[in-house]
């Protein structure tokens, strides 16, 4: 099983340890790499990072080999692959199927699948989901192949360079073609599962705009600016257009058996090449059949 290694090339002279820092590997994750069984060579020789670099350099840092958590089981199962390469898996999931296990649902997951797709392909990671979606809703989910990766996922959230856009089915005729909901959403006192737009609660912003409105409710698009638990459910509902099934928020279960919501795109800088990368999922069956 080959682990995963990143290669970078000095552009100046100075020490190892920053050069590293500028590429974007943390102190935690050098860490992970000294005391775990990684490696970090220059030119080939192994050094460590008060090594002095001159232009030109090769580095190579290899990361160790990670292993899959002892509570999440490999299953086979189908799996609509988007995008593939040595850091990145972007997958299509359908809707009704958890991302990872929970307690009503402890097989079957996204998770679950991958872990199966990592083991059959001699993948030396564990799982590490950048963009998790509810039970419900379908669409693109990324999925990082290292913990490295994983971070540096996680700082483009935090900078807002990576985009997800949704659509969904709203009760309701949405009045304005374009707006923005911007309210903090907290965990609600009486569930462990419910959550609330109050004073409280951590900043939450949603985009909205409007693509078609029908008789009894409305067609939008979303794009998420934050990414708190159960944002675009809570957001919808404080505005009164709670998405079409989802009845934990208000929503009616007469059109369709799960909430209409469906993460139709994903756009995202790739970590390691620094291109830019855009994927599109098609809206599934039972969303497009009300919207024809």
């Amino acid at each position: 099983m080959k682990p995963f290694e990143l290669k970078y090339v000095a552009g100046q002279q100075g020490l190892l340890r920053e050069a590293l820092h500028n590429w974007g590997i943390s102190k935690r994750t050098l860490a992970s790499v000294k005391y775990g069984g990684g490696q970090i060579t220059v030119n080939g020789k192994e050094v460590t990072v008060r090594h002095p670099l001159e232009p030109g350099d090769a580095v190579t840092v290899v990361f160790p080999l990670e292993e899959l958590g002892k509570g999440l089981q490999a299953e086979k199962g189908d799996l609509k692959i988007v995008f593939e390469d040595d850091s990145l898996l972007i997958v299509d999931k359908p809707p009704l199927q958890n991302t990872i296990p929970s307690r009503e649902h402890p097989s079957g997951s996204l998770a679950n699948i991958v872990a199966k797709h990592f083991e059959e392909n001699e993948i030396p990671a564990t799982l590490h989901i950048a963009t998790r979606l509810d039970r419900d809703t379908s669409g693109l989910v990324c999925i990082a192949k290292n913990r490295h990766i994983h971070h540096m996922l996680s700082i483009q959230q935090q900078e807002k360079k990576m985009t997800r856009r949704y659509e969904a089915l709203v009760h309701g005729r949405v009045d304005h073609e374009r707006f923005t909901i911007t309210a903090p959403i907290g965990r609600k006192n009486s569930s462990i599962i419910e959550r609330e737009v109050r004073a409280d609660g951590q900043f939450a912003e949603t985009e909205v705009r409007l693509l078609k409105v029908f008789s009894d409710f409305s067609h939008v698009q979303l794009k998420l600016n934050t990414g708190r638990t159960h944002q675009i459910r809570v957001h919808l509902a404080h505005i009164n257009h709670p998405l079409v099934g989802d009845d934990l928020y208000g929503g009616s279960r007469e059109l369709i058996s799960r909430q209409a919501l469906h993460c139709r795109e994903l756009e995202m800088i790739h970590p390691v090449t620094g291109e830019a990368l855009k994927f599109k999922s098609a809206n599934r069956e039972d969303m497009l059949s009300l919207i024809k």
